[in-house]
């Protein structure tokens, strides 16, 4: 599996992105969101990727954060009828900070804006994240919804729950395995980054 790339942008067009890696091109779709961030830049960049794989088609996924990534694969993998396609397209048309927000509000008027994305969708993701995934609730955490205060400790902790329930673990799961490293580090916790807990988790650390 391809997880991020490292190179120079060769070309940058709104949906996708020519990256060259030490000789070799690779063509990542891209949403508008990654596009905007990284279109224009000169040297080395780096591209998060989801390889997705299906009878018909071979086709690599590029996203210029971690945010943006876990939310396309909680899409594609949780929200029944949802595609690449569709998971760009929500990605392109609102920020995932407004996108959590929406969820966390119930507001399938706003979801449904999204082009391509239509109230029935909306619902449908709403229903489903909240139900499927419990993930809703770790959004209104990391709002302010729940009273919690959001220092770099506290975000690097709630990103790397939502990364870690965005690759299968329940919400609950992934929330014990990340205060289980968080008190193991003690005075060092501060230094846990969202990905190092992520990694630590899946090692088993």
């Amino acid at each position: 599996m391809i997880a991020q790339l490292r190179g120079t942008i060769v070309e940058a067009l709104p949906n996708q992105i020519l990256l060259d890696v030490h000789g070799v091109g690779y063509l990542c779709l891209v949403p508008l969101s990654t596009y905007d961030k990284l279109a224009g830049k000169v040297g080395e960049v780096k591209l998060l990727t989801h390889y997705h794989v299906t009878e018909r088609d071979h086709s690599l996924y590029g996203f210029a954060s971690g945010e943006e990534r876990d939310l396309f694969r909680l899409l594609i993998d949780r929200v029944s009828g949802i595609g690449p396609k569709m998971g760009l397209a929500v990605l392109s048309g609102m920020s995932v900070a407004d996108f959590k927000d929406n969820v966390i509000r119930n507001d399938v008027t706003a979801l449904s804006r999204i082009s391509g994305v239509g109230k029935k969708t909306a619902e449908r993701i709403v229903l489903e994240l909240k139900d499927k995934v419990g993930i809703v609730s770790t959004w209104q955490e990391a709002s302010g919804a729940g009273a919690l205060s959001m220092g770099p400790e506290q975000e690097a902790q709630t990103d790397a729950v939502l990364a870690l329930i965005s690759l299968g673990y329940k919400q609950a799961e992934a929330q014990k395995a990340v205060m289980a490293l968080v008190k193991k580090a003690g005075d060092g916790s501060a230094e846990l980054t969202s990905d190092r807990l992520v990694r630590d988790v899946l090692r088993g650390v």
